[in-house]
């Protein structure tokens, strides 16, 4: 990770990766390690970046204007190679603009800023999605931090669970071959509770496309809030030492959509000359 660049402050340290922008390392004052390491033969993502797209789209192609481009899971932004423009010794601020190789897979002329900072014991993450084009362009955005389960403090794995700002009675929804399930299944979350267990994940990540939080608390110790994005995934590889606590705007193409980017349930429309800002943070609620 030689060419990451290191912020900090009294209560947490991050590193950060051109690759992806993505957030590699995240250890409170102790030099405890709050985020998962990477461990290829597990999964070798940490915080990834999710853009254009969250999740999959039907056949790995999105449509434009009725002209079919090929497209990954979760987009490219998580593969491709920002420019730093800014940084200190508790910021900076990463670039990903329009290229042919980003054309191919997405028609539209954009800019993507990702900005990391790290203030009174949250670190913010601030993604900025500018229409640099002629016409509306629709983007969907997501993060996908993963967390130490357990985390560093003692408890055990099992005691691990999620605390919702607010109840969340309304069905989830599930993954079925990468596209998300028409059906909806009843909430795991009971209350305000989400006890974390490895059956939850059999059937792959947990998907609330109806949510009412927009902060949730994490181990006891992690506060994670997401102010302005609607939708969230919870997932891990069954038995894997990290839980990824994914707040989402957009998510994976309903199994039966098949339609134009523009009707993608969840994606918004940006107009000309506009920026979509996306955020969320993660803070220690005490310093253990």
């Amino acid at each position: 990770m030689a060419d990451t660049v290191a912020i900090s402050d009294s209560t947490l340290s991050a590193q950060i990766s051109p690759l992806g922008a993505e957030l590699v390392r995240l250890q409170d004052r102790d030099g405890r390690d709050l985020l998962w390491d990477g461990n290829p033969a597990v999964w070798n993502g940490r915080s990834p970046l999710l853009f254009p797209i969250v999740g999959e789209a039907m056949g790995n192609r999105i449509t434009v204007a009725g002209r079919a481009y090929e497209i990954g899971r979760h987009g490219f932004a998580r593969t491709a190679t920002f420019v730093l423009v800014s940084s200190d010794t508790a910021h900076c601020t990463w670039r990903l603009d329009a290229s042919e190789a980003t054309r191919r897979q997405y028609p539209f002329e954009f800019r993507l800023d990702v900005t990391y900072t790290i203030e009174a014991g949250a670190l913010y993450m601030s993604a900025e999605v500018t229409n640099a084009g002629d016409g509306v362009m629709p983007a969907a955005f997501g993060f996908h931090p993963a967390l130490r389960w357990p985390l560093p403090y003692g408890k055990l794995r099992a005691a691990h669970e999620i605390v919702f700002e607010q109840e969340e009675p309304a069905p989830i929804r599930r993954p079925i071959d990468g596209l998300l399930s028409s059906a909806r299944y009843p909430t795991p979350v009971r209350g305000r509770r989400l006890a974390l267990d490895d059956s939850l994940f059999e059937d792959g990540a947990i998907v609330f496309d109806t949510l009412t939080s927009r902060s949730l608390v994490y181990g006891d110790a992690v506060r994670v809030s997401f102010p302005r994005m609607p939708h969230l995934g919870i997932w891990t590889k069954p038995g894997a030492g990290y839980v990824c606590i994914e707040p989402w705007q957009g998510y994976a193409s309903p199994e039966d959509f098949d339609g134009e980017l523009a009707d993608k349930p969840g994606m918004v429309s940006i107009a000309p000359g506009a920026t979509e800002t996306f955020a969320m943070s993660m803070g220690l609620i005490d310093s253990p």
